[in-house]
């Protein structure tokens, strides 16, 4: 008797193996993807009151700074001096390099390229460049950086690099050529972001007529890793050749 009344006292006190084995995590809620809602953009495309866009007005849309904090999360070193051996991030990079503002364009009722230049430093030029098809966008953002061992940025021997940061991994292919082995997913380079990047560096730095001579390109993974290119794979043209006086 003693013994039976023992398994009971037991049997009160410890949890059956069933519920014990039941983990919290079974009820808990999946988290749900960030949306990904870049339509708002539009608004600032070209209209007839503003055939280049509104810039300035999209740069300070509070929405913009979130935008490029959640799409723009690439590792940075060309750009600013290091904190504790931090660089700035790729969201801040691009923001300076918006600043001062040029142009928002629209292509194709799909794509956007806005860009801009920093503040005191207009050689020091930014594109973003958004492909807003399908519920997850492409989104890229490239500077061109003077190279100070050469001429000066006001030189028109000024030589610069063009840096690429896509949000997804993209290889740059050479025409007439295949794309080499990858370990990962990756695509090659779009043709309507060549287009923009051929746009925008044939355009002359303003009030100077002088258009810049990209002599590197750096395309960099989204986890940091930098790739040097061709300029001509993204579209880069060489500079006019300067007139004999």
């Amino acid at each position: 008797m003693n013994r039976l009344l023992q398994l009971a006292a037991l049997l009160t006190i410890t949890p059956p193996l069933a519920s014990a084995q039941i983990h919290p995590s079974l009820f808990a809620a999946k988290e749900k993807p960030v949306r990904e809602d870049v339509e708002w953009i539009w608004q600032y495309t070209p209209d007839k009151q503003n055939p280049d866009g509104r810039e300035n007005d999209l740069v300070q849309d509070p929405r913009f700074r979130p935008f490029l904090e959640q799409f723009l999360t690439t590792p940075q070193t060309f750009w600013g001096q290091p904190v504790n051996g931090k660089y700035r991030s790729l969201a801040s990079t691009a923001l300076d390099h918006l600043s001062v503002p040029s142009k928002v364009l629209a292509d194709d009722n799909r794509y956007i390229s806005i860009t801009g230049c920093v503040v005191h430093f207009c050689p020091g030029r930014g594109l973003l460049w958004l492909d807003l098809n399908g519920a997850h966008h492409l989104v890229v953002f490239a500077a061109l950086d003077w190279i100070p061992q050469g001429a000066p940025a006001t030189d028109p021997a000024a030589q610069y690099t063009l840096w690429l940061f896509p949000n997804d991994p993209l290889t740059a292919v050479a025409p007439g050529t295949s794309a080499p082995p990858s370990s990962g997913p990756t695509q090659r380079i779009p043709p309507a972001l060549t287009h923009a990047i051929a746009r925008w560096t044939a355009q002359p730095l303003a009030g100077s007529g002088i258009v810049q001579n990209i002599t590197h390109a750096i395309l960099v993974d989204p986890d940091g890793t930098p790739h040097e290119v061709a300029p001509t794979t993204l579209g880069v043209a060489p500079p006019p050749t300067p007139k004999s006086p």
